[in-house]
Order: C-alpha cells, then sequence, then structure tokens
C-alpha cells in the first residue's frame, strides 16, 4: 500500500474521519464529492496564484495539498492509490501545468478512485519534475503539521470534520528544506 495513502489513513483514524476498513471499496456520496471537489479547486487555485507568483515554496505547498486532498478522498472510499499513466511533458510552458492540473482535477468530480489517483500521481510528478522537489519529505512535514494542527483543534474543542466542511485547514509548513538546489 502507498505510504502517503497510509498516513493520510492514520489522519483519519487519529481524528475520527469516518473511512472504511481497507481493502472495503464503498461509493462517496454526492455530497461528499462536492466536498472534496471544493477542497480540491481550492487547493488548486492556491497552486495556480503560487505559479503566477512564481514561488517554487508555496507551488510545492499547494501540490502536495491537492495530493493529501486526493488521498485523502482514496482513504474515504476504502481504496488503494490505482497506478496511473500521467502524460506531462515538461516544455518549459507553465500553461501545460496549469492545463494538467485542472484536467486532472476536473476528472475527480466523477468521484473515482481512478481520477483521485491521477491527481496523486501528476502531483508528485509536477513536484519532483517541475519543482525539483523531495515530494515524499514535503509530503511528511504537510502531515506532521496537520496532525499538530488537529491535535491542537481538538484540544480546544473543534471537530475537523466541521473544520474541513468550513475549509479551514492549517497553512502549509515551511517547504523550503525540501527543494533540491
Amino acid at each position: 500500500m502507498n505510504k502517503h495513502l497510509q498516513l493520510v489513513r492514520t489522519f483519519h483514524d487519529q481524528f475520527g474521519i469516518e473511512q472504511p476498513e481497507y481493502p472495503d471499496t464503498t461509493h462517496l456520496s454526492d455530497m461528499d464529492i462536492v466536498m472534496r471537489q471544493a477542497l480540491l479547486m481550492d487547493c488548486g487555485s492556491e497552486a495556480f496564484k503560487a505559479i503566477t507568483g512564481g514561488d517554487l515554496v508555496k507551488i510545492l505547498a499547494g501540490l502536495v495539498d491537492l495530493a493529501y486532498n486526493a488521498l485523502a478522498a482514496i482513504a474515504c472510499r476504502g481504496d488503494d492509490v490505482v497506478s496511473t499513466s500521467v502524460a506531462w511533458r515538461q516544455d518549459g510552458s507553465v500553461l501545460s501545468v496549469m492545463r494538467v492540473l485542472a484536467d486532472k482535477i476536473n476528472h475527480c468530480s466523477s468521484g473515482e478512485t481512478i481520477h483521485y489517483s491521477a491527481l496523486y500521481n501528476i502531483c508528485e510528478q509536477l513536484a519532483r519534475g517541475f519543482i525539483n522537489a523531495d515530494f515524499d519529505k514535503a509530503f511528511n512535514l504537510v502531515h506532521a503539521n496537520l496532525m499538530q494542527s488537529g491535535r491542537n483543534s481538538a484540544a480546544a474543542g473543534h471537530d475537523y470534520n466541521q473544520r474541513i466542511a468550513k475549509e479551514t485547514l492549517p497553512q502549509a509548513p515551511d517547504l523550503s528544506e525540501t527543494l533540491y538546489e
């Protein structure tokens, strides 16, 4: 099983987010698909804004957030990441990055694991090929930040599911140490 997916499952277990026992596939409800699509579109918007600003750390944070949310949907389905072929060629154009991300986010509106997997896979590829970053290390930093933020929120009496619905996820940690020189 994918180690990043396992981290997301650990997060869900820690904060009581419902997910079927792996490998027990279930379908997402229409409202779950809509909520997840809204989160993906917000993450995509942040990544696109970071691209226009040329901030590699923020672009990487956006890619990791997209990947994390794609994996969250897969975990809530009870599936595993599906191996997909991602077609992005490094042509030096930011428009090609924008197009491939927008396309993969749009396909996630199906609520199917194959599309969430494709988004996760393209985010990983872009982090390595477009940003030149250690995706695994960045993912682990974001996960640790979410776990800590969730603990702080729980201690303050906030329900994590309500925070997701209100789109108040914590800011990404500084990922500059994950960029290769």
